[in-house]
């Protein structure tokens, strides 16, 4: 009896890695794959006295193709507000609450926007994110949760403007919704 429990164990612990190792393997297979394809294109890229330009052109040609946020996010719903036990009315108060907080806070963005301190304006969009997701989801609150996250790391003056012209349109929505 004792025999036969310590080989199912044995067994077990040989099954577990073996799975672990294959999906080691394939990882690595993959990442091997990657490499191999990186590699491949390094190497056509011509090396002649005219790969300057050509380097240059391609080097334009992926600047020219970044792309902007597509910000479609569903409907703002307090419903984490009625959650934690709020009523419907109340829930609605808080939200109309934040409306005039973002009001404030888009003037004072836009002038950050124009001098492209994207420090500032990550610091002005994490007040009203902490706000806006406190009290539900979608719309506004996703919105400047992406923002949010993009300006702590990102640096593109475009994106940035895209950005804050979703928040005019979500900040609008949320008023015709809840005013």
């Amino acid at each position: 009896m004792l025999t036969l429990s310590i080989l199912s164990i044995f067994v077990l612990l040989v099954s577990s890695i073996i799975v672990f190792e294959i999906r080691n393997e394939r990882k690595y297979q993959a990442t091997r794959r990657k490499k191999q394809e990186v590699k491949k294109e390094k190497q056509t890229i011509p090396k002649d006295p005219y790969s300057k330009k050509i380097i240059k052109k391609i080097k334009t040609k992926k600047k020219a193709e970044k792309k902007l946020p597509i910000c479609t996010y569903p409907k703002f719903t307090h419903a984490r507000l009625l959650e934690m036990g709020l009523s419907d009315e109340e829930s609605k108060e808080f939200v109309k609450e934040l409306i005039p907080q973002l009001e404030i806070q888009i003037p004072l963005i836009e002038e950050v926007l124009g001098s492209s301190d994207f420090h500032q304006m990550e610091r002005l969009t994490h007040s009203i994110k902490g706000s806006s997701t406190n009290l539900g989801t979608g719309g506004i609150s996703d919105l400047l949760v992406e923002c949010n996250t993009y300006l702590k790391s990102g640096k593109d003056i475009e994106i940035a403007k895209a950005y804050f012209g979703y928040l005019k349109h979500y900040t609008q929505e949320l008023k015709e919704q809840y005013i």
